[in-house]
């Protein structure tokens, strides 16, 4: 299978997760909290990533392959370190956390960048409510197991899996 069609599988993959996202929001009425945010943030960026390299096409085990190899593997880490920093936060003895903090929108008014994120990763109640579950699994355990293989997916795709097919074409 070709790099193109691999990373366009990718793409789509990312697609469907957010597609899957607002359709929790909007149909099943689960409102994200700003770690929920921030998770489809990287998955965004995942995709977007997972776009770039199929319009650029990149052959596999080139410079630029590796490049994005690696871009796609750190956008899929970093989503799945705020799913796992979620996971941990819902997994904390109920009233431990504060019980809300301001609306994402609220504090990227009136605070700094940097200051929204602490607020944010500090995590609050709404970060640590568990509304869904799917096999006993909450969804930022489902978004840390897809960003995983994605960022897995993306190193495969795009990396030099074979040195001696990389230098036969």
């Amino acid at each position: 299978m070709s790099p193109r069609l691999l990373n366009l599988a990718g793409f789509c993959a990312c697609a469907g997760l957010l597609g899957f996202a607002y359709y929790a929001q909007y149909q099943l009425h689960l409102v994200p909290c700003p770690l929920c945010i921030l998770q489809r943030l990287g998955v965004f960026l995942t995709g977007l990533l997972f776009l770039i390299v199929t319009v650029h096409g990149a052959r596999r085990g080139a410079l630029a392959g590796r490049v994005y190899a690696v871009a796609i593997a750190l956008a899929a880490l970093l989503t799945a370190a705020v799913a796992g920093w979620q996971l941990y936060i819902q997994s904390l003895p109920p009233g431990s956390m504060p019980d809300c903090g301001a609306p994402l929108e609220v504090m990227l008014k009136f605070m700094s960048p940097g200051e929204v994120l602490a607020k944010v990763f500090a995590g609050s109640g709404e970060c640590a409510k568990v509304d869904w579950r799917l096999l006993g699994l909450a969804m930022p355990a489902w978004v840390l197991i897809s960003s995983g293989a994605l960022g897995a997916f993306g190193i495969w795709a795009n990396g030099c899996r074979d040195a001696t097919a990389v230098r036969a074409r």
